[in-house]
């Protein structure tokens, strides 16, 4: 399958050709999140109140950096397991939230959501977060700072490497490769 270039933050248009399975190189804008921010981007919308940054068609990066060496902008960066957001990602995809990367699988419940609402999700690679910082070419600090590694940060990156694993069809990478070596196996 050939790599496509992709820029963030998403039109539905794009992610309207993503299938599961194609290697993407990601540039533009992305944010990090993790639990402690998940849980109080939620409650901040629960209780009706404006973000400092917009959700509109972005993309979340689960990770929490490392600290940044000398010399450098980030330290290293790379995902954490997805499953542990998937309680607030309805509602973040229902507020605009466009793609999400992180490692692992995803709940029914938000492959059903991803469905809904025209989202995607990437899986990136895990163990090379020195690697994935390299594509990272800016980062800013936009809320929660307080939670130190998990604050919400604005990064600019450039092919930064990545692929379907969650598509608005239904399809699913991990079922796939499942169903894949149960065939082989046999």
């Amino acid at each position: 399958m050939e790599t496509q270039r992709i820029n963030s933050p998403f039109e539905t248009e794009v992610i309207e050709k993503l299938t599961v399975g194609t290697p993407v190189l990601i540039s533009g804008i992305i944010y990090t999140a993790r639990d402690a921010a998940h849980r109080r981007i939620v409650w901040s919308l629960d209780k009706g109140e404006k973000l400092s940054f917009d959700l509109e068609g972005q993309t979340i990066y689960y990770t929490g950096p490392s600290p940044t060496p000398p010399g450098r902008i980030i330290g290293s960066v790379g995902p954490t397991t997805s499953i542990r957001m998937d309680a607030y990602i309805p509602r973040f995809l229902a507020v605009g939230i466009r793609a999400m990367i992180g490692k692992g699988s995803r709940s029914p419940v938000v492959r059903e959501a991803i469905k809904k609402y025209k989202a995607v999700y990437f899986v990136s690679l895990g163990g090379a977060g020195a690697l994935l910082a390299r594509t990272i070419k800016k980062v800013e600090v936009i809320a929660y700072e307080d939670l130190g590694t998990e604050a919400v940060r604005r990064l600019a990156v450039e092919d930064f490497p990545a692929i379907v694993a969650n598509d608005i069809y239904g399809g699913d990478i991990f079922e796939q490769n499942i169903a894949r070596y149960r065939r082989e196996v046999r």
